[in-house]
């Protein structure tokens, strides 16, 4: 296109058509009245984005066949190819080891909560429609999911579905600014509502502005009305600062969310909810704190004029000028046992 003044005005329109379509977007909400197009386009682009993850490897196989082709010595070559091929294969093994132990971790979480879940793929990171933060799964309404289902892995809450094509979906991560779920307190039960903060952490205000909560307590969710979007005791963070209530209705705390955001790979899609709110049980063991040692007892002795040895209740110990080993008990029941025989001849031979 020619850079003429009506190609510029057409730009102009174009950028403040879209920053309208933005606006009323966000100030929409859940009934959005783009949602309808936003769902449309999940469903074209979703398996183009499947796609495209899944023809990252060959295409990077070819172009390191490319790469490795020339005029260098055929035996070079065919070690370097020969290296190529490992490295794909350790690389391979270690992303599949690592998938089995997300997986594993995740199944442990959702047993312990007693969740029904649908194990998904994170295929793509961000969103056509807007800046949020928000991934895309390779699991869709063919595959039972939802719009409003809650998303987990093994470490806690990942968000929730947000958009849901045949067969990818979209998930709204819980750090996102327009996050908000209902979370409560590990043992004390007090209730608040976490807010994403990007990669800061999570803003949690509690109802009680005189709650008791400490550096390095626990919050899980709180649950939804019918379990949509959020079902009850998924693991959300751990408080690392505490502001002073200052006489407010509520308290503000911060949370270091358990789930890492910037590393999803596989998540779990709660398709079932919990009979029964399962509270604290999701929630990993606290460390046990190491025991404090115990004190060693110090005995203060005082050596006296004549060399023996008084502890401080006054009582002799020992005695400085004894040989070490010396049992003067025995030489003075010998002694005693010597003049006993000694007197008792005597006697006998008196009577004679």
């Amino acid at each position: 296109m020619r850079d003429t003044r009506e190609s510029r005005l057409l730009l102009v329109l174009l950028i403040a058509i879209a920053f309208a379509l933005i606006t009323v977007d966000i100030r929409g909400g859940e009934a959005s009245p783009v949602d309808g197009a936003r769902q449309a386009a999940a469903t074209v682009f979703g398996p183009v984005e499947n796609g495209v993850a899944a023809a990252v490897d060959p295409v990077g196989n070819a172009i390191g066949a490319v790469r490795d082709s020339g005029d260098r010595h055929d035996r070079i070559a065919a070690l370097e190819h020969e290296n190529a091929a490992l490295k794909t294969k350790l690389g391979s093994d270690d992303r599949n080891s690592s998938k089995v132990r997300q997986l594993d971790s995740m199944l442990k979480t959702a047993g312990a909560g007693q969740y029904g879940i649908k194990a998904a793929q994170v295929v793509a990171i961000g969103a056509a429609q807007g800046f949020s933060w928000t991934i895309t799964i390779d699991a869709g309404a063919n595959d039972g999911l939802k719009r409003d289902m809650t998303v987990l892995n093994g470490e806690g809450l990942v968000g929730r579905v947000t958009t849901v094509g045949p067969n990818t979906a979209t998930v709204l991560l819980a750090n996102d600014p327009d996050f908000t779920v209902g979370t409560r307190l590990e043992k004390t039960d007090e209730l608040g509502f976490a807010n994403g903060q990007g990669s800061r952490p999570l803003s949690v205000q509690f109802l009680n502005g005189k709650a008791d909560v400490k550096k390095g307590d626990r919050l899980v969710t709180f649950g939804s009305s019918n379990d949509k979007p959020f079902v009850p005791g998924v693991p959300v963070g751990e408080v690392v600062r505490v502001d002073p209530s200052g006489g407010d209705l509520t308290r503000t705390v911060y949370v270091r969310p358990f789930v890492g955001f910037t590393k999803l790979d596989v998540v779990g899609i709660v398709v079932q909810a919990p009979r029964l709110n399962p509270r604290d049980l999701v929630l990993p063991a606290q460390p046990k704190k190491p025991a404090k040692p115990k004190p060693t007892p110090t005995v203060t002795v005082t050596l006296q004029p004549n060399g023996d040895l008084v502890d401080g209740n006054g009582k002799v110990v020992g005695n400085a000028n004894e040989s070490p080993g010396t049992d003067t008990s025995g030489d003075t029941e010998a002694a005693a046992g010597g003049d006993a025989d000694t007197a008792a001849g005597d006697t006998a031979n008196e009577q004679e």
